[in-house]
């Protein structure tokens, strides 16, 4: 099935060579794959994933082992930022 991974700042740093300056990549994983799953594929540093929306809505940190995906959807995530 496919969805699209977008990482945001520094995680962009573990996408492909070809994606880092667009942020995305295009996937096919396997039906029933959670977030977690993923983050663990693309290692993912777990203090680095921060913000993550799957469709643009929030998902709670303990609900990312849990929550599958689906055809199309599009995974976001965003380390924590700072600034001043």
């Amino acid at each position: 099935m496919n969805i699209t991974l977008k990482l945001f700042a520094s995680l962009t740093d573990y996408l492909p060579p070809e994606s880092k300056y667009t942020n995305i990549v295009a996937l096919d994983i396997a039906p029933e794959t959670t977030i977690s799953q993923l983050v663990e594929q693309y290692r993912l540093p777990p203090k680095q994933v921060h913000l993550v929306l799957v469709n643009g809505t929030y998902i709670a940190p303990e609900q990312r082992t849990s929550q599958t995906l689906a055809e199309g959807d599009v995974l976001a995530i965003w380390p924590p930022i700072a600034g001043g």
